[in-house]
């Protein structure tokens, strides 16, 4: 499987104006204007390092970098920025990649508040799931989110994600450690793709780009 997973670590994934591609440091000035106009939209969601903790502080966007690309190159992580019309609108990584009898991997995400709502980040997911149930042979993909989180459980909602139940103080996110709620797919699931399902929707309900 390893060897899959390197070939996905430089793969570009597309579909109408929002394309995925792996995250790079020339990426810097770009991210950190969206995420830093971003900061009171994201901040109750974010995770945050608790007190005390060995990590120490957050680490700059070099940094943050340089170790998400060591995570890929050891197959545990593909870590993608999300363009709308060719302009960095967030991220999607799909981390904790383990093969063996799980075969299985957590999706997190975050965009920016100016192109919410418009599709961009379930088309995101399910690019993203697709590629690693169909190309990369994940079994099973978990996404973790704050009850409160109304937004981004929408998205899963959208895309048929089911919903497994509490995790109490699963994630130190805004100062404390907070509840989440787990959903998660498997890829018999979905034999027809995450993508078919989410064009389905979207056409049942006239939305078009």
């Amino acid at each position: 499987m390893g060897h899959a997973l390197t070939r996905g670590r430089s793969v570009e994934l597309a579909e109408g104006r929002v394309t995925l591609r792996p995250i790079r440091a020339r990426d810097a000035a770009a991210w950190q204007e969206v995420h830093t106009r971003n900061r009171e939209w994201l901040r109750r969601w974010e995770a945050t390092v608790p007190p005390g903790s060995a990590a120490g502080r957050r680490p700059t966007f070099r940094q943050m970098v340089r170790f998400l690309r060591a995570e890929a190159g050891a197959g545990r992580m593909l870590p993608f920025v999300v363009l709308y019309d060719g302009q960095l609108v967030g991220q999607v990584t799909v981390a904790g990649i383990t093969w063996g009898s799980m075969c299985s991997a957590h999706v997190g995400y975050w965009v920016d508040e100016r192109v919410a709502g418009l599709g961009v980040m379930p088309t995101a997911v399910a690019l993203v799931a697709d590629h690693c149930f169909f190309r990369l042979g994940v079994h099973r993909l978990e996404v973790c989110i704050r009850p409160e989180n109304r937004a981004s459980r929408r998205v899963v909602d959208k895309l048929g994600f089911r919903e497994e139940g509490l995790r109490p103080r699963y994630l130190h996110i805004d100062g404390d450690w907070r509840d989440h709620l787990a959903y998660a797919l498997n890829a018999e699931e979905v034999p027809e793709g995450l993508l078919m399902r989410w064009r389905a929707y979207r056409e049942n309900r006239g939305f078009t780009w």
